[in-house]
């Protein structure tokens, strides 16, 4: 198995905040990044597939294909969008870093669904020099 990796970077606004919470309680939770107008980051994604090595190409995927789909359903959705507000893989989930690394692989596996022995292996979200979330697919204890 062979892996490669592609990275995209995106700027976009963001507000965490859950609506079923008080204003207190959100503002205890998610500190500044409750800000009512948000707040944004200039954000890195790394997607890592993995695959066998064909003889034939010699190659797991097209690099180019694969930043044809992170283009597609990651960086033109969201790049200077307020993810809360603009971008519909949103609508209904607080946009942490976690969940955005979900959406990111749910978006991209169902690309992916084309390319015959090749899958997901990892999906990266930087938020910041110190930050970032890696998800490396469902698993049922996933989400509490």
């Amino acid at each position: 198995m062979i892996t490669i990796t592609r990275r995209i970077e995106f700027c976009a606004a963001h507000r965490l905040h859950n609506p079923d919470l008080s204003d207190a309680e959100n503002k205890r939770i998610y500190g500044v990044c409750n800000n009512k107008n948000g707040h944004g980051h200039n954000y890195a994604i790394e997607v890592t597939v993995r695959g066998a090595l064909p003889r034939k190409t010699g190659m797991v995927m097209d690099l180019k294909d694969l930043n044809d789909i992170l283009q597609k359903v990651i960086h033109n959705p969201c790049d200077h969008k307020h993810l809360n507000h603009d971008v519909a893989m949103f609508e209904s989930v607080i946009p942490t870093a976690e969940n955005m690394a979900i959406k990111f692989w749910e978006a991209v596996d169902d690309e992916l669904q084309q390319y015959h022995g090749v899958h997901l292996h990892l999906v990266r979200v930087i938020e910041s020099r110190n930050n970032f979330v890696d998800y490396t697919g469902p698993d049922p204890g996933d989400i509490v």
